[in-house]
């Protein structure tokens, strides 16, 4: 296991990336666009992710398991229905969508450009140790739904 793997909560990561958004926005202001409308797209599309990570929470909590990717040794079931048969990651999903949302609200250039840093960053340092600790614990029933459904969308 690399040194950064699971270290640091998801929601931390979002904050981070947000404030650097928000900073770039402000070194770089010749970057900046306009987009009719873009608040109000900016708020559709936070609204929906953040509806995506609440689904995908209360999934966790009706199965009985732990949301808390801090926790891993307490995962007790493999969550497959709901909001998990469209994506494995529903609720990391959701924070992509509220970055971006972000991201439009500031309309600029760069703080697009580290949305991607941000899905790279958590595919290799959140998702990709969940996925062999669920494959460790899960084994076959796991590979199988990995199969038949995406880790993003």
């Amino acid at each position: 296991m690399n040194s950064l793997e699971l270290k640091v909560p998801p929601v931390a990561q979002v904050i981070v990336t947000a404030a650097a958004m928000a900073g770039v926005s402000k070194v770089a202001p010749a970057l900046k666009f306009s987009l009719k409308g873009s608040a109000a797209l900016a708020m559709g599309l936070g609204t929906i992710g953040l509806g995506s990570a609440i689904l995908g929470v209360t999934q966790f909590k009706k199965a009985q398991t732990t949301p808390n990717p801090q926790a891993l040794e307490k995962v007790s079931s493999l969550v497959t229905s709901g909001v998990y048969q469209y994506s494995r990651n529903p609720m990391y999903v959701g924070l992509v969508l509220i970055l971006f949302s972000w991201a439009l609200y500031l309309s600029h250039f760069l703080a697009f450009v580290l949305l991607p840093l941000f899905i790279l960053h958590m595919t290799r340092f959140q998702i990709q140790p969940e996925e062999r600790m669920l494959a460790q614990k899960f084994g076959k029933a796991y590979q199988v739904y990995k199969a038949k459904v995406r880790r993003w969308v």
